[in-house]
């Protein structure tokens, strides 16, 4: 629907199990005040539910629905807010709704993991979205033909997308102002603290060097070609050559500054997106692995349960044998191996 000075504008919040509940408080707050400021219900909106039942946020508190899924009828802006274990949510009723909700023309939104059960849907080919960083992996992995941006919040054609946290203010804020004006948008920002206001453009995470604590070009430039180059991992002579240094001074930048070699450190954040796609995609073990840049299924195995004390069969809550023809090795020498890297490395 569009929005419109003047007219109360609806919305319906569909809770799905494992909400995060700092984005829920954080995209409906804006509208309460808002209606406040204006001193008059400038904005409406019900709470919906799979079933009509309360539904427990991640943190557990449960939040009270006011209808089911079938029961809502009127037209209004549809927002989904998702959390943990979104996949789990994006059941065939549900799908279905979001589905015949866009077939009549409603404008539909995804809060933190709520984009997912949008793109599931299908209902955000052709349009930019976004999703909480953690998710973006992921993501990418179940929809690779969709414009998944780094930012805040993305709106397109009446699809909003926002990442989780305190990021769904900032598109709500966004709205209140199409709808009661800048200055109105500006005191909800001050009644909630939220200054400054931020645009859809802003990045979600911090910059590099402010998330490893130091400003050192080259450093920033190699763990960012990291970063990249996680399903083909580069070399450490590639890296040292494409960053105008010796293999050894390589070696002495990461010590200084990470504490650790270039190639364990490439291989922790490879093993960090392997746990994100187990975890948040139903992708196959070896898929994954393959993903992160592992050629040899036994030595990802290796590698993950050093690192995180399980293998990637127990992560998915699956029996400790490993499939057949994948041979979990013990774990003496996996230290050496992670700085080794001698998978892809």
């Amino acid at each position: 629907m569009p929005l419109e000075r003047g007219q109360t504008v609806p919305f319906i919040f569909y809770i799905v199990k494992g909400a995060s509940m700092i984005a829920f408080a954080a995209a409906i707050e804006p509208l309460r005040v808002a209606n406040r400021i204006a001193q008059r219900d400038q904005f409406s909106w019900t709470i919906a539910s799979d079933d009509g039942r309360p539904v427990p946020c991640s943190n557990g508190v449960l939040v009270g629905a006011d209808c089911a899924l079938k029961d809502v009828e009127r037209n209004a802006i549809i927002m989904v807010v998702g959390g943990v274990d979104v996949q789990r949510a994006a059941s065939k009723p549900a799908l279905d709704w979001l589905r015949r909700q866009a077939r009549r023309g409603a404008a539909l939104g995804g809060i933190c993991t709520g984009a997912y059960l949008l793109a599931r849907a299908g209902l955000l080919e052709g349009r930019r979205c976004t999703i909480h960083w953690e998710n973006q992996p992921s993501m990418a992995e179940d929809f690779p033909e969709l414009d998944v941006t780094n930012h805040i919040y993305e709106i397109d054609r009446g699809r909003y997308t926002c990442a989780g946290g305190v990021a769904a203010s900032d598109m709500m804020l966004r709205i209140v102002a199409e709808v009661c004006g800048e200055e109105v948008a500006g005191d909800v920002a001050d009644l909630l603290i939220h200054a400054p206001v931020r645009g859809g453009r802003e990045e979600q995470r911090a910059s590099m060097p402010a998330r490893i604590g130091v400003r050192h070009p080259k450093l920033t430039a190699i763990l960012q070609t990291m970063e990249r180059n996680l399903e083909e991992p580069v070399s450490p002579a590639t890296l040292a050559k494409e960053a105008g240094m010796s293999t050894r001074q390589l070696e002495r930048l990461f010590r200084r500054y990470l504490n650790r070699s270039p190639k364990r450190y490439y291989m922790e954040i490879r093993l960090q997106r392997a746990r994100q796609l187990l975890l948040q995609t139903d992708m196959s073990v070896i898929n994954v692995a393959l993903a992160c840049g592992f050629t040899s299924p036994s030595h990802f195995s290796k590698c993950y349960r050093h690192r995180y004390e399980r293998t990637p069969y127990r992560e998915r809550g699956a029996p400790t044998a490993e499939p057949s023809g994948i041979h979990l090795a013990p774990t003496e020498g996996v230290a050496g191996d992670l700085d080794d890297a001698g998978d892809a490395l």
